[in-house]
């Protein structure tokens, strides 16, 4: 270990685990040769000490996978680079189905396996028997194989990443605890230890447990949470030789490897424990959590019941140690939207020694770059509302996260705890209106109306079926209200209003008022940021319209380019409520509630107008392909102009039935079609990019064109009954040349229907199978959208 403290350093890593210490190997691997590694005890001495370490590559979402898929060749070779045994064992793993839902489960695992280029096969349950003898087989009746999946030894991973990195001119500082985290106009300046002061230019924040109290230092949110985590370790059994497959008995909630002879027990049960505020301190070093029993004990006779063995096993102990969640179960990677140069690399969800060696390349290549290697926007440090960071929140929700790691993923499933948190103007009405809610950046949102009773769970064709064929319907025949007033919305004020969205956004801007733009917002690299719609109120004053999810983001995106710009940024989401009026009754609605002249205004026109008393400034645009405006109005007119549309006859649809008739329209939404990883040229959105002036991405974007070509298709599935869900590999003959993105029924075309980025040459027309859970059905690709090409329902 260095003895003495630089006065300096380029970059700061704080906290010693797995992503402490991946994060300074990787920043050295990329020239960052000052950077130093602040750990408050020993090394490992927090979480990562305890992991069951088990490294499996599946993940949701291709870049995930992609990214545990690094920690793997990673580990496989550190040995080879630094002579220091890291304990690798790769031995595959077994996912077993003892329930239908399961198998279908484990079965588009499978298939996501395939598009994202892991090994996986299904099995006999004579094979599973095999490959795990001890295993009582008599309920299960499938089977995953993944023969890539293994484990390692976490503290000797981390004495390996640090020994490069040390090797590299990067330096460790043990027995040194960060005692405050200096800032200057909102910048990162420094750290204050125990060892005396050192000023940086980043922060790179790797402290699991210990990082919403860290960040709070530097004024940042950081909603992290702990929970216990539970496994048993056995003495040595009879029937274990050698290293075996880690067995995934999830119906039980359950995962099992052996351990020096013995067995090793983890489970992820139902519900978790939180652990209250307090108890894990800075004296928390090589600390375990007293053991439950109690709490353990319905997943004991879990094992008791897998594992026959276990009856007569001697127990070496149950060990319970504290890991960290966060409100949706994914970790916390980037800057911070609340102060630049503090990097988060933490909640890591009990999965830090399979994401850490790939989360800690992105976190330094973010650092050092800008940005991470590969879009990993659903682990975006910024995407959390400041609502979830209430310690209250947290400790409900964060036990329920833990459960989730096991569960089935039925669609459609929403977490029960933390609700509430944030209500529109209209949930009164929508809860009359017989609303099945669910949740969104903390607000409660319609998913479809005249609930009787709640939804049953399942990969078939889902209860909700028929509450959105009539929503559908509705906007198709007659006029709905759809609700956006969760999405955000940025004021842009001053005399450079024009300029600055000018250079920021990628359509041109210079349109005069009562225009609307819908246009990207691309990164340097020619990639999307976000897309917005953008009406322009005055010369001097813009509303940005930005995701849900989005405002924190963007609004954080926005602000740090305005800095050479003579503009104000305001967040004025809760001001607003936004009503969509869509369908062929929409014109003869607006003109018997007070507002004829919005019949006038053209496609892509603002204008203001008064509905039932109440101003209110909509825009002709739609979302669905029905004609009809976006109204949006101060949040406590809402009410008001609600009654009024209900009263003259349009009815509430949820966002299933907005999202069904997205997908036939073929519109891109951002986190499914659009993400930093394509541009507008991949998307087929090239057409909205002016061609005329420089914005932020406008070289790269040129520079693309030479070679990037359409990857963004409609896929429309033959048969009636498939359900896809999306994420499924689509095969031309038995070659995968892409997935779906967006899925749903097609309630206008009478077909299941998606979208999905595909590699082909000759799309349009081209016929495909999507794997849905194993089975192929026959698709059909084109390049125009399913529904409505000409856009001549939408434009009246």
């Amino acid at each position: 270990m260095a003895h003495s403290l630089p006065s300096h350093a380029s970059v700061v890593v704080i906290g010693g685990g797995i992503m402490g210490c991946s994060t300074l190997y990787h920043l050295a691997k990329m020239g960052v040769s000052d950077a130093i590694l602040l750990e408050r005890n020993k090394l490992t001495s927090g979480t990562t000490w305890h992991s069951a370490a088990q490294v499996r590559a599946l993940r949701h979402s291709q870049n995930l996978t992609r990214m545990i898929q690094y920690s793997v060749d990673l580990y496989s070779q550190l040995e080879q680079e630094t002579g220091q045994n890291v304990g690798w064992i790769q031995k595959g793993s077994l996912s077993i189905a003892t329930s239908e839902g399961r198998l279908t489960h484990i079965q588009r695992q499978e298939a996501l396996a395939h598009a994202y280029g892991v090994e996986a096969y299904s099995i006999s349950t004579g094979e599973a028997t095999e490959r795990w003898p001890l295993m009582n087989a008599e309920d299960v009746i499938g089977a995953v194989w993944s023969p890539d999946d293994g484990r390692v030894s976490p503290s000797d991973v981390c004495a390996a990443l640090i020994k490069a990195a040390k090797g590299l001119g990067t330096k460790l500082f043990e027995n040194t605890g960060v005692t405050g985290i200096l800032t200057e106009n909102g910048r990162i300046k420094g750290v204050e230890t125990t060892q005396g002061t050192i000023t940086c230019d980043a922060i790179a924040l790797c402290t699991g447990l210990w990082s919403r109290e860290l960040c709070a230092m530097a004024g940042a949110e950081v909603p992290v949470q702990a929970c216990e985590h539970f496994y048993l370790l056995t003495k040595p059994i009879d029937g274990i030789v050698g290293n075996t497959p880690t067995l995934s008995d999830h119906d039980s909630h359950l995962y099992i490897r052996d351990d020096s002879g013995g067995l090793l027990v983890g489970c992820f049960e139902p519900m978790g424990k939180a652990v209250p505020p307090g108890i894990l301190d800075e004296n928390f070093e090589f600390s375990l959590l007293p053991e439950d029993w109690d709490h353990f004990e319905p997943m004991m006779m879990n094992a008791l019941n897998r594992l026959p063995a276990l009856e007569t096993a001697e127990v070496k102990m149950l060990l319970n140690g504290p890991e960290s969640f966060t409100p949706d179960g994914m970790f916390m990677l980037g800057e911070t939207a609340e102060t630049r140069g503090l990097f988060l690399g933490c909640g890591l969800n009990s999965v830090g020694i399979a994401s850490g060696g790939g989360a800690g390349m992105n976190l330094a290549h973010c650092i050092v770059h800008g940005h991470t290697a590969y879009d990993l926007g659903e682990t975006d440090a910024k995407r959390f509302a400041p609502v979830f960071n209430s310690l209250d929140h947290l400790m409900a929700r964060a036990p329920e996260i833990l459960g989730t790691h096991y569960e089935i993923a039925y669609p459609g499933r929403q977490l029960s705890t933390a609700r509430s948190l944030r209500a529109l103007p209209l949930e009164l009405e929508y809860k009359a209106a017989g609303a099945h809610f669910g949740q969104f950046y903390g607000w409660e949102r319609p998913l479809f109306f005249n609930k009787t009773t709640e939804p049953e769970m399942k990969f078939g064709k889902p209860d909700w079926f028929d509450n959105v064929a009539s929503e559908v319907k509705a906007a198709h025949e007659q006029a709905a209200i759809f609700d956006a007033s969760s999405f955000g919305k940025i004021e842009i004020q001053g005399p450079d209003a024009e300029a600055f969205l000018q250079y920021t956004c990628a359509s041109n801007m210079d349109k005069a008022p009562g225009s609307a733009i819908y246009t990207a917002v691309l990164n340097e690299r020619g990639t999307y940021e976000s897309d917005i719609t953008a009406h322009r109120i005055a010369e001097d004053h813009y509303r940005l319209f930005v995701g849900t999810n989005a405002i924190k983001r963007d609004l954080a995106w926005f602000r740090r380019h305005s800095e050479e710009f003579d503009v104000a940024l305001t967040d004025s989401t809760e001001n607003y409520a936004v009503l969509g009026l869509m369908g062929p009754e929409a014109a003869r609605i607006v003109s018997e509630t007070g507002a004829p002249e919005l019949t006038e205004l053209g496609y892509f026109k603002v204008g203001p107008a008064h509905i039932a008393g109440c101003h209110v400034r909509a825009i002709r645009m739609s979302y669905v392909g029905e004609a009809g405006w976006e109204i949006t109005m101060k949040a406590e007119n809402a009410k008001t102009v609600y009654a009024a549309l209900v009263q003259a006859g349009a009815t509430p649809a949820g966002m299933y039935a907005q999202t069904s008739m997205r997908i036939e329209k073929g519109f891109a939404a951002m986190g499914h079609e659009l993400d930093s990883d394509i541009s507008p040229i991949e998307a087929g959105l090239d057409m909205l990019v002016s061609k005329r002036k420089t914005f932020v991405g406008s070289d790269a974007l040129a520079d693309r064109r030479k070679t990037a070509k359409r990857r963004l298709v409609t896929v429309i599935v033959d048969d009636e009954a498939a359900v896809p869900l999306g994420q499924e590999p689509i095969y031309a003959k038995d070659k995968i040349i892409g997935h779906t993105t967006s899925t749903g029924f097609g309630y206008r075309i009478g077909k299941p229907v998606a979208l999905a980025h595909v590699h082909l040459e000759n799309v349009d027309g081209a016929a495909v199978e999507l794997d849905i859970a194993g089975q192929r059905f026959a698709a059909t690709l084109q390049l125009a959208c399913a529904y409505d090409p000409a856009g001549t329902r939408m434009k009246g």
